[in-house]
């Protein structure tokens, strides 16, 4: 299937092109100043602005295979290609901070002489500039566009500035004082090399796995539902995210227990549309009943918001409906990740409010906090 074209997918792509061609021409520059000069970290930071030229040119492949439409096989899109994307441009990082060691030691351990000139200088001041507005400009454009890769590339543009500035040092101190400091700048300059590519690995890998969204996105979701009148909370809300621009997520609102199926089906009707249009996430709403009339139902659930506020790791209750007819209750409680005994903690709350409500069967429902927990 051809791939959908969309202004995110062409400004991405061209600023790629962009950063392609600053990095062969600031490759060209610093290999023929390192060369002439005899300097392993010059070279080694021309060589680092290949790979770098060569991330763009991965963005580019992986930004126009993330815009293919859905398919059968594939039916929540490709947009997750991006995340794969951006890990093999950390991993490119990484083995360039690896080889650059390698070379580093070598070079301490058998040193040559180097030949600095003014034209060398010259030329290291200019990457430095040069890649600090590359740099910025890849983070800006990754901020706004949502773009891992980009970000990435912003983010190892700017170290770069930082490996071009030591190899400055080194050549100045070699001007001046004659210190051979070209191994050691080396492979201090790999040790960078290799943490960032190690940092923007983690990062990306966490997208793979599946991340908990991020908090301003969920609050303001949750902001946005309970500012319908009908709803007097909204619980249980769940984003996956199948690319930098693809949000699938589910959520219970609390309702009274008195609506009609109707008068439901049209509120999730507004809803739905609504919440894509403004935060761009395709939500499928579920439904919680709260008791509106019964006094009994209400003393039930005072108390057992009352106890559950005495155990530290219960982060929310939400969902509860009584039965007085039946004698049932019901209710969910948000456990802290820390807690390592959640039975010992449900069968705790369950004695207590069975011993309070002795004619009532309580049914409680441990949930996962998978975004950011708001007191009812």
């Amino acid at each position: 299937m051809a791939a959908k074209r969309s202004p995110r997918t062409d400004e991405i792509v061209k600023v790629s092109w962009r950063g392609i061609f600053a990095n062969l021409l600031l490759s060209a520059f610093k290999a023929a100043a390192g060369l002439v000069a005899n300097s392993i970290s010059v070279v080694l930071d021309a060589v680092n602005n290949l790979s770098d030229a060569m991330s763009s040119v991965i963005t580019i492949i992986g930004t126009k295979l993330a815009g293919k439409a859905a398919d059968r096989k594939h039916p929540y899109g490709h947009g997750r290609i991006e995340y794969i994307t951006a890990s093999i441009i950390s991993i490119i990082v990484l083995l360039a901070g690896i080889t650059s060691l390698r070379e580093s030691v070598d070079k301490i351990l058998h040193p040559e002489e180097t030949n600095y000139s003014a034209v060398t200088l010259i030329v290291l001041i200019a990457s430095i500039g040069a890649k600090l507005l590359l740099g910025q400009y890849f983070k800006k454009k990754g901020k706004e566009l949502h773009s891992g890769s980009l970000t990435a590339s912003g983010e190892d543009a700017l170290m770069d500035s930082v490996i071009s500035f030591s190899a400055l040092i080194g050549a100045v101190l070699n001007l001046t004082l004659g210190w051979k400091l070209e191994g050691i700048l080396g492979a201090l300059i790999s040790v960078f090399i290799i943490k960032a590519g190690i940092e923007l690995l983690r990062e990306t890998v966490d997208h793979i796995i599946g991340s908990r969204a991020e908090s301003e996105l969920t609050n303001n979701i949750k902001e946005r539902l309970n500012a319908y009148p009908e709803i007097h909370g909204a619980y249980d809300l769940i984003l996956h995210s199948y690319g930098p621009e693809e949000w699938f997520g589910s959520v219970h609102v609390e309702l009274d227990d008195n609506m009609t199926v109707r008068e439901m089906d049209a509120l999730t009707r507004r809803i739905v549309p609504q919440i894509y249009m403004e935060f761009g996430v395709i939500l499928t709403v579920g439904v919680y009943a709260e008791n509106t009339s019964d006094e009994s139902a209400k003393a039930i659930k005072q108390a057992a918001k009352t106890l559950t506020e005495e155990y530290p790791q219960i982060m929310q209750m939400h969902g509860f409906y009584a039965d007085t007819g039946t004698k049932a209750v019901s209710f969910d409680i948000i456990l802290s990740f820390e807690e390592q005994d959640p039975a010992s903690t449900v069968n705790a709350l369950r004695e207590r409010l069975s011993a309070e409500f002795p004619d009532y069967q309580f049914h409680i429902n441990v949930d996962r906090d998978f975004s950011e927990s708001q007191d009812e």
